[in-house]
């Protein structure tokens, strides 16, 4: 039986969002029953989610939107172009917080949420109903333990943790079940050779959008502060940029090929997450024993 899931997400700044949807989708291991967007503007994301799902041939899955919290650019608006939300198909929750807590507490099996971005709409269903940890479980895209970005050897601020951090703590402190991929496995995932080149080949219109949203997002991204040097330096015709939310999604159906820890974390205010005594008890996911397998299946699914 599938996995029921909640897919939460800051859709329309990094393009590793639309990379882990396309891929989301292609799984039949998960039951996809809500997306909700996060952080920003909430409603373009939502429309971004809602034209991929169209494209995808799944305009069945309902779209909450989130909270509008914490500005973030927005990294492929031209793809979107005057798409409107008004013209989907399927159910849109303009209460995305409460779309969350009531697909959890009406489903008949236990529920996946998948958080891939900033938590303030998993943090704001956790005040405003509690009861959904007795019937879900928590998948994030979140942290830095003993690596980061590209495989720095040495922890850092996370980009999810940091720009609200406080719904992390919340998150990470509610009594469900709690799995994490850290930078530690996620900083450094990108397809290239025979892997990219399956997905940008592909006559499927799922991998057709997401390797347009890639591209797009190279061109915008490159003049941001902080990406543009190291965008430059990379071909998109030849390689993704990183993947960070598709191990997240991923992780909501195996943990085959990944080794996995359960430590103590804490999330400090300024959003740095360490190992110590007194933290919350987190599976996490720190090293890859088959990254291979892991780029075969990825590729191959969104091809």
């Amino acid at each position: 039986m599938a996995i029921p899931v909640i897919l939460d997400t800051d859709i329309g700044t990094d393009v590793d969002d639309v990379w882990a949807l396309a891929f989301l989708l292609r799984c039949p291991e998960l039951d996809v029953q809500l997306i909700t967007t996060c952080t920003g503007d909430t409603q373009h994301r939502a429309a971004l989610v809602a034209k991929l799902l169209t494209v995808a041939g799944r305009d069945d899955v309902p779209v909450g939107i989130g909270l509008p919290l914490d500005p973030a650019p927005l990294g492929h608006p031209g793809w979107l172009a005057d798409y409107d939300l008004k013209s989907y198909n399927g159910p849109i929750h303009r209460d995305g917080v409460g779309a969350i807590c009531d697909t959890i507490m009406n489903s008949a099996e236990p529920v996946t949420v998948i958080g891939i971005g900033p938590l303030p709409n998993i943090a704001a269903a956790l005040v405003r109903e509690p009861r959904i940890t007795q019937n879900s479980r928590f998948v994030g895209m979140h942290g830095s333990l003993r690596r980061g970005y590209l495989g720095a050897p040495k922890a850092m601020r996370e980009y999810n943790v940091k720009q609200h951090a406080l719904s992390c703590q919340a998150v990470f402190a509610a009594p469900w079940h709690k799995t994490i991929t850290p930078l530690d496995t996620c900083g450094n995932i990108m397809l290239t050779g025979e892997h990219f080149a399956a997905v940008a080949q592909s006559t499927s219109p799922l991998a057709q959008a997401v390797i347009a949203n890639h591209q797009e997002w190279f061109e915008v991204a490159s003049s941001w502060p902080m990406l543009g040097d190291l965008l430059k330096a990379m071909d998109p015709t030849q390689q993704s940029s990183v993947l960070y939310d598709c191990v997240a999604v991923y992780l909501g159906f195996s943990q085959q090929g990944l080794g996995v820890e359960t430590l103590n974390i804490t999330v400090t205010d300024d959003g740095r997450t360490l190992i110590e005594d007194g933290g919350h008890s987190v599976d996490c996911a720190t090293e890859w024993t088959d990254l291979d397998g892991f780029y075969q299946l990825l590729s191959a699914r969104l091809a």
